[in-house]
């Protein structure tokens, strides 16, 4: 038996078997949810444009879909999980490649003729250009 503690007080004994199930589900379920996430993205803002970064490691660029449609950048991509060599047997087995999509809608702001993108070390990156009226104009204004 396992002693367990919930709180600042609080035990519960838990039975070796619960923890064995739980580790079972723990493998194959909770590995299975954590790879169908929505990639983690960072948005930014210059004074020249937006930039974003999407986390998609595991992925080729071949695998990568960016549509625009009117205002709306979708970033999507479709992996298959790999064939198994029957020959081999594993004992644990992790990879898994799911799919994905998330869309962004673009501001009035943004130029929709200069979006860039370049996939680098897992992050895919969205460079996107302020239309020229839209650029921080910067001066000094005198007090009187």
């Amino acid at each position: 038996m396992t002693l367990v503690k919930f709180g600042k007080d609080q035990k519960s004994i838990v039975n070796p078997f619960f923890n064995d199930v739980y580790s079972l589900l723990n493998d194959s379920f909770l590995n299975e949810k954590a790879a169908t996430r929505t990639p983690a993205v960072n948005i930014s803002e210059s004074d020249n444009q937006f930039e974003v970064d999407l986390a998609i490691p595991g992925l080729s660029k071949e695998d990568i879909k960016i549509n625009l449609d009117k205002n709306v950048l979708s970033v999507s991509a479709d992996k298959k999980t790999e064939t198994v060599d029957e020959n081999k047997k594993f004992t644990k087995r992790e990879y898994s490649f799911n799919s994905f999509s998330r869309s962004f809608t673009l501001p009035e702001s943004a130029d929709h003729s200069k979006i860039e993108a370049d996939y680098t070390a897992g992050i895919l990156k969205l460079t996107i250009a302020k239309k020229e009226e839209a650029k921080f104009q910067t001066r000094e204004i005198a007090v009187k």
